[in-house]
């Protein structure tokens, strides 16, 4: 195979098991039927993959269920479960209208009542009521995304801008319980910023909120500003949680994928937090360090005099996986996502490199506004570049990774995978020692 082929089948085996139908089947193994109605809610990018598979296993224990996930996310009827598709990083009008429907069925519920609440990354945008009106909540997000802030920064500042965010989506289920089975997409499973934390209780303060929104410049209304000094939910005593998948999971699955092909494969880190520019640049620093055969020479690149047959030549392959999630500072007006902006800064250090790939996915199959999960470089991506006389630096610049590795057949694209656990970038070496 292919490097190529080679990082297509790594993917396709990696998302293939951290999909959360196993995980969702055994936390709910050994449950005992509610003594009185079960309600499904399931939020996020892999909302109904989850939910199909919770419903397959409760067999018609279900009363009623209501999903909401990314567009293009749905993949058929579940009966008994309305499913919504709404917008995604930045909510809209059904996201509104979907997250009334789950309060108006949750509403009023007895002690003796359970929601059975499915959580995945993209709950944020996908599970929304805001306290301010649509177009605010779409500046602020907006602002947040362009800021480079991450993750938990983000959402730190969401969920005092919500109704169901921070735990008041448990305190408006209460006095019924709600039983949570999460599908972790931060890093470190933080379980009140995972969807923002609509059912756990709040560890982030006013005063955080406060201070991100500070130092990120956001131009706030004196609204949202008092919104930002109002305290959320520190206790709840109405859940439980259990969590069915994290990036560490990615990560080692894409191990053993790598395994299986014959790499010596290594996991650098599953708490990958940086500007997706730097990880891309640091990636190919390792592969320039181990891709020499002498101090010098690149891969491939042996003096004439200690050249071998090529009978005598041993090929040892590493692969270097790093799981988490970047962040990207937007300056320019292109297209793209932090994947493939990381990819494509890689491309650059593995310029002329042979027997060397790197690529990196979102697990959703959906990196930033796109249609792509995210690219694939290697030492021909800037020659290949080049000839379309594009400067990659420039389109760096202008944050347009999209279009600079659609010219280079660098797009990987998996349409949504029914899963959602952070990223995986891969770095993958065939070095040839003498």
């Amino acid at each position: 195979m292919t490097l190529r082929e080679e990082a297509d089948k790594i993917i396709k085996e990696a998302i293939t098991k951290v999909l959360p139908d196993e995980a969702v089947k055994q936390a709910l193994k050994n449950r005992k039927p509610v003594k009185g109605k079960l309600y499904l809610v399931a939020v996020g990018k892999a909302a109904w993959q989850m939910a199909n598979a919770a419903a397959n296993i409760l067999n018609g224990q279900i009363e009623k269920g209501i999903v909401i996930t990314k567009y293009g996310h749905i993949q058929g009827d579940i009966p008994g479960i309305e499913c919504f598709e709404a917008g995604h990083p930045v909510p809209d009008e059904n996201s509104f209208e979907g997250t009334q429907k789950i309060l108006d069925m949750t509403a009023g519920l007895s002690p003796e009542d359970v929601v059975l609440f499915l959580i995945s990354g993209g709950g944020s945008a996908l599970f929304e009521k805001p306290l301010v009106s649509g177009k605010e909540l779409e500046d602020v997000t907006k602002q947040l995304l362009a800021s480079g802030a991450n993750i938990k920064e983000m959402n730190t500042i969401r969920k005092r801008l919500s109704a169901v965010k921070g735990g008041r989506f448990a305190q408006h289920v209460a006095p019924a319980k709600i039983f949570s089975i999460v599908l972790s997409d931060i890093i470190d499973d933080p379980l009140d910023m995972i969807a923002s934390g609509p059912a756990c209780a709040d560890q982030s303060t006013c005063e955080e909120a406060l201070e991100i929104a500070d130092r990120y410049g956001l131009k706030l209304k004196d609204s949202i500003k008092e919104l930002l000094k109002k305290e959320t939910p520190k206790e709840l005593h109405n859940v439980e949680t259990v969590i069915s998948g994290s990036v560490s999971a990615l990560c080692t699955a894409a191990k053993e994928a790598c395994e299986e092909l014959g790499y010596e494969s290594v996991i650098l880190t599953d708490r990958l937090d940086c500007e997706a520019k730097e990880a891309g640049a640091f990636l190919a620093s390792i592969a320039k360090t181990h891709c020499c055969n002498m101090q010098g020479n690149r891969c491939g690149d042996i003096p004439q005099n200690m050249q071998q047959n090529e009978q005598q030549k041993n090929t040892n392959k590493l692969a270097f996986i790093a799981g988490g999630e970047t962040v990207v500072h937007l300056h320019g007006t292109g297209k793209g996502g932090r994947n493939q902006e990381l990819a494509l800064s890689a491309a650059i250090g593995l310029d002329g490199m042979d027997g060397v790939a790197l690529f990196s996915i979102g697990s959703d199959g959906t990196d930033g506004p796109t249609d792509a999960a995210g690219g694939y470089v290697d030492g021909k991506t800037c020659e290949m570049l080049r000839k379309h006389k594009t400067d990659i630096y420039h389109e760096l610049r202008n944050n347009n990774a999209y279009a600079t590795l659609e010219k280079c057949d660098g797009l990987i694209k998996t349409g949504p995978t029914g899963t959602n656990v952070n990223d995986v970038t891969v770095l993958l070496i065939e070095e040839r020692n003498i």
